[in-house]
């Protein structure tokens, strides 16, 4: 199961950092202290919540950290000059001055203490019907078999619908758009009884006749409510990478890249990889049969530089049931099920992905 996190604290300032200590501990919690963004970046992206002081708002901001979601950046009575931009910088994030800030700080500080995060997979198509929502429904589906609390997030706007694929179109709940319109200010366990849902599995999924355009504001406000409410989240990403998708990319425990046994595949997922290790270091691969060339699954890991997460073979008797409304992988038998078993337990191994 999913591992609790202490909050982490940014700052080089000894009298910010005596205030904040003290905030935290009047919220109930112990906190990890990093003086700058470098002794910050290896539990920026599982931290619960990060506070970065202003002092070090400019160095963050500049050091290019994954974007995440409860990000809090606090002043003492007056921001330090380029520190407002520097917010703008590092958004979605939330501002807070010292002193009249302190008990609405300690509120934050005393949200879900003692409570797991849940864990995040990114799934991404190396090319045109690589199979990524496939791959994602999949993974939904065995993660709830498997006794997981699930959230599935359709971040790929011009797919065909993660709602199609689970034959959950005509269920009633909110849709991006709906979303989007909030502003993204949803709270947490309410945005999740408002989505889609049946039993252990949520979707968040497009609306067929509005703009598929999600911004990064709502992305955020999704992933904070998956994180706190579910103990999977698995996001079907689109290779043109929009604000949202790297939001959710660099938010992610472990991103999959899946591409097609094919030499023209294997070559445009070359330059999706190079792209996506531009906002994340960890990515591994999964290969999808069959093969018309005879290329083995380990190859094209070698050609594109990747870790070989699994392969999958044609399978198709699932294919047939999903043309008839069946989910990917509902049996829990077969190449996909076993496939999605094995990246679940990889989730949850106790080497967290370095984003």
């Amino acid at each position: 199961m999913p591992v609790p996190h202490l909050p982490l604290v940014v700052t080089a300032d000894p009298d910010l950092l005596d205030d904040l200590l003290r905030l935290a501990a009047a919220g109930g919690t112990e906190v990890v202290v990093a003086a700058d963004p470098a002794a910050a970046r290896s539990r920026y992206s599982s931290a619960p919540l990060v506070v970065i002081g202003a002092d070090q708002a400019v160095a963050c901001s500049a050091a290019r950290l994954p974007r995440r979601s409860r990000v809090v950046v606090v002043g003492s009575r007056s921001w330090p000059p380029d520190v407002p931009d520097a917010i703008l910088q590092l958004r979605p994030v939330e501002a807070c001055m010292l002193p009249d800030g302190e008990p609405w700080l300690v509120d934050r500080f005393a949200e879900d203490q003692g409570r797991p995060l849940g864990r995040i997979l990114a799934v991404i198509g190396g090319s045109g019907g690589a199979g990524a929502s496939i791959l994602a429904g999949g993974l939904a589906i065995t993660s709830v078999s498997s006794g997981h609390r699930t959230l599935l997030v359709d971040a790929d706007p011009l797919g065909g619908g993660l709602d199609l694929l689970l034959g959950w179109e005509r269920i009633d709940g909110l849709r991006w758009p709906a979303l989007t319109g909030a502003g993204g200010r949803v709270d947490p366990p309410s945005l999740l009884r408002a989505l889609p849902h049946r039993g252990d599995l949520v979707l968040l999924s497009f609306a067929r006749d509005e703009s598929p355009v999600v911004p990064g504001e709502a992305m955020a406000a999704t992933l904070d409510a998956g994180r706190r409410g579910r103990d999977v989240i698995i996001t079907d990403l689109p290779r043109q990478l929009d604000d949202a998708s790297v939001l959710a990319l660099q938010s992610a425990d472990r991103a999959v890249l899946i591409v097609p046994a094919e030499l023209r595949a294997t070559a445009g997922a070359a330059r999706i990889a190079q792209t996506i290790r531009f906002h994340r270091d960890e990515l591994s691969v999964v290969v999808r049969g069959p093969a018309p060339g005879r290329l083995k699954a380990r190859d094209i890991a070698a050609a594109l530089h990747l870790p070989l997460a699994g392969s999958l073979r044609p399978e198709p008797a699932m294919c047939q049931a999903m043309e008839r409304g069946a989910p990917p992988a509902a049996t829990g038998k077969g190449p996909l099920a076993e496939l999605c078993r094995r990246l679940l337990r990889d989730l949850f191994s106790e080497s967290p992905a370095t984003a």
